[in-house]
């Protein structure tokens, strides 16, 4: 099997699984105060610090919340502000028009409660700052984008946001959506951003845990409300017994990923430049954004079906997407907005598969699918005629 889905999620590198295996071979509940529960507490909040590290931060500024996926920290993220800034004259969010579903579903949702939604255009794989510069100006609560868009690859320019945003509403909140994005390139420099959103099986680390980065000044004020109600664990913002051999994971594949980063991009940047070649060679076409992290690949075929190549791949040995792996099994299924926000027709974003790369790919595995995508084109496009 040639696997290219790793957007979708990545392998459990062998480190990871060694540490969630010694913290199983364990017994204990960070909550208890006897001293299994002890030691259990010292390995989640070990974690939690060696997390913070690993992403560039401070832990004298920056807490980590340890939740069951990214999609769950982007809930806490807007739902935990939003509900708690009720109070202030503005009720308008701000988000991009090619967010992913966790985020622009709990935006709407939102708009059921009284606040106000705001897209920001995103075409061509760039964020409009001038757009966002003209909604500023009529009051914002809280922002969201998202750092690495998970179909196309674009890079957003978050910190010019959060800096556009912050001078013109200094009390509005911005959280970054950065699951595609960690542990790939580096998480935004600004100081103006406050919550950050993150996932472990994206990076090699287990499925079914995810983290909210936020500064530690929103919880001195009470800035962000719990969505899980229960035990008061995470500092009161997330119940619920922690998962902690998935923390310790999470911790470990960062660990691992941080030193690499560097060396990754470059083999990812290689990678996926040779990759496009290819692709063309093959007769499809990539859509490429000015600015994007070399690991997603976004690639609209000639009047064919994205699940007919994918089907066809799949048989041949080769894992690709239709799109993000969290909508592709929704019911209903519509044609992605991300696709169609970066300028694509209806039938080109329907036409349209995604290849993501990991640090563990080869040029022989490009190969291979380049040669099963060319014979699928022109076996599919003849079929057409």
């Amino acid at each position: 099997m040639i696997y290219l889905d790793n957007s979708a999620t990545t392998h459990l590198a062998p480190e990871v699984r060694q540490a969630m295996l010694e913290v199983w071979d364990n017994v204990g509940n960070p909550s208890s105060l006897h001293s299994a529960g002890l030691a259990a507490k010292k390995r989640l909040e070990g974690a939690r610090s060696s997390l913070i590290s690993s992403a560039g931060l401070r832990s004298a500024e920056w807490q980590v919340v340890f939740c069951g996926s990214g999609s769950e920290a982007n809930n806490l993220a807007l739902l935990g502000t939003a509900h708690d800034r009720r109070h202030l004259d503005s009720r308008r969010i701000l988000i991009t028009n090619s967010e992913h579903a966790s985020v622009s579903n709990t935006a709407e949702a939102l708009v059921s409660r009284g606040f106000e939604l705001v897209n920001i255009p995103t075409n061509g794989g760039s964020l409009d700052l001038e757009a966002i510069e003209r909604e500023a100006k009529k009051g914002i609560c809280v922002s969201s984008f998202m750092l690495v868009n998970n179909e196309t690859g674009a890079i957003y320019d978050i910190a010019s946001a959060a800096e556009i945003i912050k001078k013109t509403c200094p009390t509005a909140l911005i959280h970054c959506d950065a699951v595609q994005g960690f542990m790939r390139i580096p998480l935004p420099n600004s100081s103006k951003i406050d919550l950050i959103s993150v996932s472990a099986h994206k990076i090699h680390g287990p499925a079914g845990v995810g983290a909210l980065f936020l500064r530690r000044d929103l919880i001195k004020k009470r800035a962000l409300c719990p969505v899980i109600f229960g035990g008061g664990q995470e500092e009161g913002l997330r119940s619920g017994t922690e998962n902690l051999a998935g923390a310790v994971g999470f911790a470990k594949a960062a660990e691992i990923m941080k030193p690499r980063m560097d060396e990754n991009f470059d083999h990812l940047s290689d990678l996926s430049n040779y990759a496009i070649g290819k692709i063309v060679e093959a007769g499809a076409n990539v859509n490429l954004p000015p600015v994007r992290a070399p690991h997603i690949l976004s690639i609209t075929l000639p009047r064919i079906k994205s699940q007919t190549m994918l089907n066809l791949l799949s048989a041949g040995g080769v894992c690709v997407s239709s799109g993000s792996a969290c909508s592709s099994n929704a019911k209903n299924r519509h044609v992605s907005s991300a696709l169609v926000a970066f300028g694509l027709s209806d039938s080109e974003a329907d036409c349209t598969i995604r290849v993501s790369l990991c640090k563990d790919n080869t040029r022989e595995e490009i190969d291979e699918f380049a040669s099963l995508l060319s014979s699928g084109i022109q076996r599919l496009v003849k079929i057409k005629r």
